[in-house]
């Protein structure tokens, strides 16, 4: 199968909220797809959008296959111009395990480090990011705040984009900035 990994213009906007929601329906349930396709559209509007940070993998039929979002993100208010958010990470159910996830994540590491960026922050399994490269926070003197309900401390991992770029970047990780990961903006979308 052909594909190829784009910036997510405008004609890719909805197609790829679509799949962000179905992968999340797919493997969670309905609210969490719901909650995880308003998060990509509430991070698209605000002031931490990285465009050409939002990457898309279509197939030979120009289809949305795959999707990564690496946003600016801050801890206790500092280093928004220096740290990045992996999140949402999706891939067609159907297409998983062919590293799909892999090819997008390593260009979006590689374009961020292009721009200047110092690191990227993810929460997630660390099965899956662990062999990119990234690494336990907290290591890095980086904790979930109280409103992040992690599994393991071992899942909210960082990588450095370059050599050093993590010593002096510290703090609690605070989701607070996006409404729909709020208890009542999760609340509003059942």
């Amino acid at each position: 199968m052909k594909r190829m990994v784009k910036v997510c213009t405008e004609q890719y906007k909805n197609p790829s909220l679509d799949l962000i929601e179905k992968v999340f329906t797919e493997h969670e349930n309905a609210k969490e797809g719901k909650l995880v396709r308003q998060l990509a559209a509430e991070i698209r509007s605000k002031e931490y959008y990285v465009p050409e940070l939002e990457l898309i993998m279509v197939d030979e039929r120009d289809e949305v296959i795959g999707y990564a979002m690496f946003s600016r993100f801050h801890l206790e208010g500092n280093y928004s111009d220096e740290l990045l958010l992996l999140s949402p990470v999706a891939v067609k159910t159907e297409l998983q395990r062919q590293h799909i996830s892999k090819e997008l994540i390593e260009c979006g590491l590689k374009k961020a480090e292009g721009l200047g960026y110092k690191a990227v922050l993810v929460e997630g399994d660390p099965r899956n990011y662990h062999p990119r490269g990234f690494r336990r926070a907290a290591d890095y003197g980086i904790y979930a705040g109280e409103n992040l309900q992690l599994p393991h401390i071992d899942c909210l991992m960082v990588q450095e984009l370059v050599p050093g770029g993590l010593e002096h970047i510290h703090g609690i990780v605070d989701y607070g900035v996006y409404e729909s990961l709020s208890p009542s903006g999760a609340e509003q979308n059942p």
